[in-house]
C-alpha cells in the first residue's frame, strides 16, 4: 500500500465526530519542535488564564504552556501540537504520578476561576473536549480542572512539603459548568490525599472539587446548550490539522434556555437583555468612560457591554477593548 493510499484509507476510517473543531495557528509556539512526543494521554486538564486574552495568548505561545487556548469569543488557538508535551500543569500529581504534563492535554480558557464564562466560550470548550475525548478514548471523569492535579510549593507561611491544591480552573469542577460542557461525571475522591501523598490545604476548594459547592449555578441552566450542527468532513484532510486566520465561533441559540427551578442563562442579544430587565445607562465616549457611567460595576458579571450586536459580560471584557460607542447595560 502506498503512503498516499494509506493516508486516504485512514481518513475514511476516522469518525465524523473528529471533524468538529477548527483551530488557528496564529499563536503556535516556537517551542513546539523541541517538545517530546507524549507516551500516553490519560487526562484533559482545563485551566483558567486569570488574565485577558492577548497577554495570555502571547505568554502561552512564548513558553509553550498549553496545547490549546479558547477565548471569550469562542476562538480556538493551537499552541503546542496535541501529541507533544506542553508545560501546562506545573507542580502536579494525579493518582501518585507526578509531572502531569507527560500524560495530559492542557486547555487554557481565557477567564477566571471564580467568574462565569460566556455561553459561546463554553460551547467551544465543549466541542474541543468532545473531539479530544473521542481521539484519546477518555471518559468524562478524565476531564479535570487544574485544581484536581496541581499543588503548591512550600512558602514562608507553610513549611510542609506542599500546601495543597490550587484554585486554577476550579469552576470546571462545578456541576452546572460541567453540564454545559456535556460532562456527566467527575472524579469522586482525591486519591493522593486519601493515600496521604498530599494533604488538604484549602478546605473550600476541597468542597468545590469533591463536594456540592457550585457558585456558578445561578448563571447556567442545568441542561447543556444544544451542540452546533456538525459540518461534513472535507475530503483528504483531518480537521484537526486545518487552520484559519479568524476562527469562527460556534453557533448558539438566540433564546435563553431555562429549566424549571433554575436561573436564566446569561443574555446573548439585545432582546434578551431587555427581556431580563437590563436597562441601558449610557454609551462610552472619549469623555465618558465605563467607570464614569457605572463606577465599580464596570467589570461585574451583571454588567453588559453591547456593540455591533455583540453582548459582552463585564467580568470577561478586556479593559483595552472597551470601545467608543459601546453601550452599557445594568439592572437598576
Amino acid at each position: 500500500m502506498t503512503k498516499a493510499l494509506g493516508i486516504a484509507v485512514c481518513a475514511c476510517l476516522v469518525p465524523c465526530i473528529l471533524c468538529a473543531v477548527e483551530a488557528s495557528n496564529r499563536y503556535r509556539s516556537p517551542r513546539n519542535p523541541e517538545r517530546k512526543i507524549r507516551q500516553s494521554t490519560e487526562l484533559i486538564v482545563l485551566h483558567t488564564t486569570e488574565a485577558p486574552a492577548r497577554s495570555s495568548l502571547n505568554k502561552l505561545s512564548e513558553r509553550g504552556e498549553a496545547h490549546f487556548c479558547v477565548t471569550e469569543e469562542g476562538a480556538v488557538y493551537r499552541i503546542v501540537d496535541r501529541d507533544r508535551e506542553a508545560f501546562h500543569a506545573g507542580r502536579s500529581m494525579w493518582n501518585g504520578k507526578e509531572d502531569v504534563d507527560k500524560f495530559s492535554i492542557g486547555i487554557e480558557c481565557v477567564g477566571y476561576h471564580d467568574k462565569p464564562m460566556p455561553s459561546v466560550q463554553l460551547n467551544a470548550i465543549r466541542d474541543l473536549v468532545a473531539e479530544l475525548k473521542t481521539m484519546y478514548r477518555l471518559n468524562d471523569s478524565q476531564v479535570v480542572c487544574h485544581s484536581h492535579v496541581a499543588y503548591g510549593a512550600p512558602n514562608k507561611w507553610q513549611k510542609k512539603n506542599h500546601r495543597g491544591r490550587k484554585r486554577c480552573g476550579m469552576l470546571f469542577a462545578m456541576p452546572s459548568v460541567r453540564s454545559q460542557l456535556g460532562l456527566k461525571t467527575k472524579p469522586k475522591i482525591d486519591r493522593d490525599v486519601q493515600a496521604k501523598r498530599l494533604t488538604v490545604g484549602d478546605d473550600y476548594l476541597r468542597k468545590v472539587l469533591y463536594g456540592n459547592v457550585d457558585t456558578m449555578r445561578q448563571y447556567y441552566a442545568s441542561a447543556p446548550a444544544k451542540p452546533a450542527p456538525k459540518e461534513e468532513p472535507k475530503s483528504g484532510i483531518f480537521s484537526w490539522f486545518r487552520s484559519s486566520a479568524k476562527p469562527s465561533a460556534p453557533k448558539t441559540s438566540s433564546k435563553p434556555k431555562t429549566v424549571a427551578g433554575t436561573f436564566k442563562a446569561p443574555p446573548q442579544s439585545l432582546a434578551e437583555l431587555k427581556a431580563q430587565g437590563f436597562k441601558q445607562v449610557g454609551v462610552v465616549t472619549k469623555e465618558v468612560t465605563a467607570s464614569k457611567l457605572v463606577g465599580a460595576r464596570w467589570n461585574r458579571a451583571d454588567t453588559y457591554y453591547t456593540i455591533r450586536n455583540k453582548v459582552i459580560p463585564g467580568n470577561t471584557i478586556n479593559p483595552s477593548k472597551i470601545e467608543i460607542g459601546m453601550a452599557i447595560w445594568i439592572k437598576k
